[in-house]
């Protein structure tokens, strides 16, 4: 048996874990009608087959009609729930993995014109920042209600054959009761602790006369809403003893913060230049004064944390679930002594900001996540050989370079830079997103294993890579940041790509037009704003940095309102000129012919990239496809097979930015996608 503490079998229960590592309680938005049907199964059961020791499905899965999905959930509340949650059960079970589920009724966390077009519920009427709903104050038939709900929700999991079931109590109806910051109600539901929790006792101890003493419940709570006028350490502290006391509950899983605003939910769960395990000892000390099983998860993404987590006794149990997004293969690759090779999450977060903007998770890192289906994990061995050249080694680049070499190509890749990168070596400039890197690092590890030959400092044009004598020819040269289209004062502007790469020094008194609205110009007003200048940021879309989804927007805001940047949207930047020793930016309006102007001394603009494509046309008269690309073959897996020109040497492609700007998942996707069916 193994001395690693993350490999040693725990007992829940009746209940005998394989190892110490779970997927906790968390929604892919992979449901299909409110079920979890096929997709839903093969993500589950993707990391189960790998080993993990118990995978929670379905955070936040519904139990009641009128707590409609804010984010694709599970329906718990419909009895054909049981058959889909079996099969993805039964599976799970076949690579002795435990299956639970977490059940919820959302509270005010979701929206009146959801689902139904019910009234949302709560125990009083304040508004949750995030869904914007004024919720309905519970009557005493919305309690007898939905406790019952709860208490069919369990039922039906039983009869699926899941181990066990997780209550969540954060942000949600049942700690809605709990935190004196929402609750309104009067007795015996509102007013002291005991009324405060009354509803959850109520609900579980309807839970367990209809599931028996031996099915597996726990809870997911907040034992500390860090907010004033929530729920203290204290009171948090006194909940966690009345929770063992009752012997209702089998496992604390234990969270500190509240969810209720976009920055409150990421420090709960902390995204890519936080902290890394910031609740870990919060959570051990739970675990001390409860003496019950405590399970956590809150940015552990890397091993060396979590088996600290298990061996200095803070947890039972150790969450990694982005992690898991990232690699489903951690413990297996553990147990193959292949730590090292474990491809990193880099807390970028794609996955959860994704969800909560109505899309299905997708890690950034790894695009095989939530496409098991028609992209498995794995990658076959190409039947025939071939001689493949690639240009660029950015993030598409050395996915396109990694992929090939494990499909058994004779691999050669030429990068005009002195190392690998491309713009996410720009990105990481800034030490927040210094994390991104490691996109770059693994695959370059990965690509260096398999044996790809790299020239670097190589600036290759055609002939260069016609010498190669080339099977196939992936163009992966990126792109280059636009700075052209104003009616007037085009070279009187830098770019962010500029500012952060030290090639323009920052003004004191900035404009910064981001009409692309992605990280680049952010960060250019951050490097901007930390020498003391005076910095505007200028949109024409409705919302600010409109590609940056909401928790990874946290950060970047704390650092930006903390340094007085302004925001002003609506308005374009449409002309620059000189007057004077200042610049007069003027602006314009999609809305009108309204105009303003500003007088800076740097003007800033962010408009995307243009592909660095010349490399690709002068390439493609000697082509066999002539740089066609079969769409349907591209989606289905299946092999490029466009002969265009019949004296053509080579099969030519391009990817990601030296397509057309997008964001790294595309570009990894792009090679991915490609490079499988070479």
């Amino acid at each position: 048996m193994s001395a690693d503490p993350l490999l040693q079998p725990f007992q829940l229960k009746h209940l005998t874990l394989k190892n110490r590592l779970m997927l906790s309680s968390h929604e892919p938005a992979y449901a299909e009608d409110g079920m979890p049907k096929a997709r839903y199964r093969a993500y589950h059961a993707e990391r189960a087959r790998a080993g993990v020791g118990l995978t929670m499905t379905a955070g936040s899965a519904s139990v009641s009609r009128d707590s409609p999905p804010a984010f694709n959930n599970i329906l718990a509340w419909k009895d054909e729930v049981v058959g889909w949650m079996r099969a993805l059960t039964e599976e799970c079970h076949d690579h002795g993995c435990a299956v639970m589920i977490q059940l919820t009724h959302l509270g005010r966390r979701t929206r009146w014109d959801r689902g139904d077009w019910l009234p949302s519920l709560s125990a009083g009427h304040a508004r949750e920042v995030a869904h914007r709903a004024f919720p309905k104050k519970a009557e005493d038939w919305d309690i007898a209600r939905v406790i019952a709900d709860y208490a069919d929700a369990a039922e039906r999991m039983q009869a699926a054959g899941l181990d066990g079931i997780e209550l969540e109590a954060y942000g949600h109806l049942m700690d809605q009761f709990w935190t004196p910051l929402v609750n309104e109600m009067e007795a015996p539901y509102g007013g002291s602790l005991d009324n405060r929790m009354r509803f959850a006792m109520e609900v579980l101890g309807a839970i367990r006369e209809r599931v028996g003493a031996d099915f597996i419940v726990g809870i997911r709570y907040a034992a500390d809403e860090v907010e004033q006028g929530g729920i203290t350490k204290a009171e948090g502290m006194e909940i966690t003893r009345r929770l063992k006391a009752s012997g209702l509950v089998d496992f604390l899983n234990v969270i500190r913060g509240h969810i209720d605003t976009d920055a409150a939910l990421t420090d709960v769960i902390p995204v890519q230049g936080m902290r890394s395990a910031p609740h870990l000892d919060f959570a051990g000390e739970i675990r001390a004064e409860a003496q019950i099983p405590t399970l956590h998860a809150a940015k552990i993404q890397d091993v060396a944390t979590a088996r600290h987590a298990i061996a200095s006794g803070k947890l039972d149990i150790v969450g990694m679930t982005r992690a898991h997004m990232a690699d489903p293969h951690i413990v297996a690759k553990i147990l193959r002594g292949e730590e090292d090779r474990i491809r990193p999450c880099v807390g970028a977060n794609y996955c959860l900001d994704r969800i909560y903007m109505g899309g299905g998770a997708l890690c950034l890192h790894n695009p095989s996540t939530g496409r098991e289906l028609e992209l498995p994990h794995e990658i076959a061995p190409a039947t025939e050989t071939r001689r493949v050249v690639i240009v660029g080694a950015g993030p598409a680049g050395l996915e396109a370079a990694r992929v090939a070499a494990l499909r058994g190509h004779e691999v050669v890749v030429h990068e005009a830079a002195n190392d690998p990168g491309g713009q996410v070596r720009l990105t990481a400039q800034t030490p927040r997103r210094a994390e991104m890197m490691s996109l770059i690092d693994w695959r370059f590890a990965e690509c260096e294993r398999l044996g790809v030959r790299f020239h670097f400092n190589s600036f290759a044009d055609a002939d260069t890579v016609r010498a190669e004598a080339p099977d196939v020819v992936i163009v992966a040269t990126g792109g280059l940041p636009h700075a052209e289209g104003l009616a007037e004062g085009d070279g009187l502007v830098v770019t962010a790509w500029d500012i952060l790469s030290g090639d323009a020094r920052p003004g004191s008194n900035v404009l910064i037009f981001d009409d692309a609205g992605d990280f680049a110009a952010l960060q250019a007003a951050e490097t901007i704003a930390a020498t003391g200048a005076s910095v505007e940021i200028v949109t024409r879309d409705r919302n600010i940095a409109s590609e940056v989804m909401g928790m990874s927007l946290t950060p970047s805001l704390r650092a930006l309102q903390g340094r007085d940047v302004r925001f002003t949207v609506t308005w374009k930047l449409d002309a620059v000129r000189r007057a004077g020793n200042v610049l007069e930016a003027q602006l314009g309006s999609d809305y009108g012919a309204f105009t303003r102007t500003r007088e800076v001394d740097q003007v800033v603009v962010n408009l995307g990239t243009r592909p660095l494509d010349d490399l690709y046309f002068e390439l493609r008269p000697g082509s066999v496809n002539l740089g066609e690309v079969d769409y349907e073959a591209l989606v289905a897996l299946a092999p490029q097979d466009v002969r265009r020109n019949p004296e053509g040497a080579y099969r030519l492609f391009r990817i990601g930015d030296a397509v057309s700007a997008r964001n790294t998942h595309a570009a990894i996707y792009d090679a991915l996608r490609l490079s499988r069916a070479l």
